[in-house]
């Protein structure tokens, strides 16, 4: 490979010399404005792990928080009967109700809270578990309409826009496996599984 180098208008310089890529990125300095951003997602995406992951875990054992024990889902309860069975409301309540209790939605929203749950607390998968939360956010939003207390606003949607954020910046990465999820082979492969 020849590289031509012009030194001034009349005078050229021709070497055979390659020019080494720059092999590693130089990273400015964090600044403590994207230190705190980076820390406040992560904690974010912790805190909304833990909603999911502690909803699995009460209506798996009735931890009388917002299942009482005889309702578990481990002593014969179902995990959606009670809400879509009792709480939907608006133009879709019909078709909520029409599947409350069955042994299929059981399964689908209890394996849902649980992969959800840990992905965001693990800080793997972030973009899998946030579409998929924020399906299930959308979905619950649109049981409850119009909601109690706004004429469309309601903290499921804000759920689903919190989880499209962290989704986006990689919060997995703070205080979580994001790094080292990101160089898992299959990850590679598959970006969207990042």
């Amino acid at each position: 490979m020849t590289t031509t180098i012009e030194r001034t208008a009349n005078h050229r310089v021709t070497t055979n010399a390659v020019i080494p890529p720059v092999t590693g990125a130089i990273r400015p300095a964090e600044t403590t404005g994207r230190k705190a951003t980076r820390y406040t997602l992560a904690g974010l995406r912790l805190a909304l792990g833990w909603i999911f992951l502690w909803a699995f875990l009460d209506k798996l054992f009735g931890l009388g928080q917002g299942t009482a024990a005889e309702q578990a889902w481990v002593n014969g309860g179902s995990p959606t009967r009670g809400f879509l069975g009792n709480a939907v409301a608006g133009p879709f309540a019909d078709f909520y109700r029409g599947f409350a209790g069955a042994a299929w939605a059981d399964w689908l929203f209890m394996i849902g809270l649980a992969a959800i749950g840990t992905a965001l607390i693990l800080g793997v998968g972030m973009r899998v578990a946030a579409a998929a939360g924020g399906l299930m956010m959308v979905l619950m939003w649109t049981a409850v309409l119009p909601p109690a207390n706004n004429p469309f606003m309601d903290d499921h949607l804000i759920y689903a826009g919190v989880l499209l954020v962290l989704a986006l910046t990689a919060a997995g990465d703070t205080l979580g496996l994001g790094r080292l999820w990101a160089r898992v082979p299959i990850v590679k492969r598959l970006p969207f599984l990042r």
